[in-house]
């Protein structure tokens, strides 16, 4: 399991160009697909010189971003999101991990419902 930090960094240099989506589905693509370490520097300079990302360093080496990473992670953990990954859905309805669709369609039916407090469904 990777350190991800220095790639949540690497996203949100991204955001700042521009390029957020992009880096963000590669970064998933190198993951889950590829089998590589997102949280090896060299994986990253790598990975930004293919999406174009300029002065990666600061953000895979140093802490550039590294507030706003943690601020997310903050307000992640203040929702009840404690695993990866987690999708907040219609901003009322937490379902945590990886999960089989009968799980997401009994959510998006509970959705349907008056709007309570946000469930966790894991």
């Amino acid at each position: 399991m990777p350190n991800s930090r220095a790639a949540l960094r690497l996203t949100e240099l991204a955001r700042a160009q521009g390029k957020h989506a992009a880096t963000h589905d590669r970064l998933m693509l190198a993951y889950w697909e590829q089998a590589l370490n997102i949280g090896d520097p060299d994986v990253l300079r790598s990975l930004a010189a293919e999406l174009g990302l300029d002065d990666a360093d600061g953000a895979i080496e140093g802490d550039l971003y590294g507030s706003e990473v943690a601020l997310a992670t903050t307000r992640a953990h203040d929702a009840g999101i404690n695993a990866i990954p987690a999708f907040l859905l219609d901003r009322r309805l937490i379902v945590l991990g990886a999960q089989a669709d009968e799980v997401f369609e009994q959510a998006f039916a509970q959705l349907g419902s008056p709007a309570t407090e946000a469930p966790i469904v894991s």
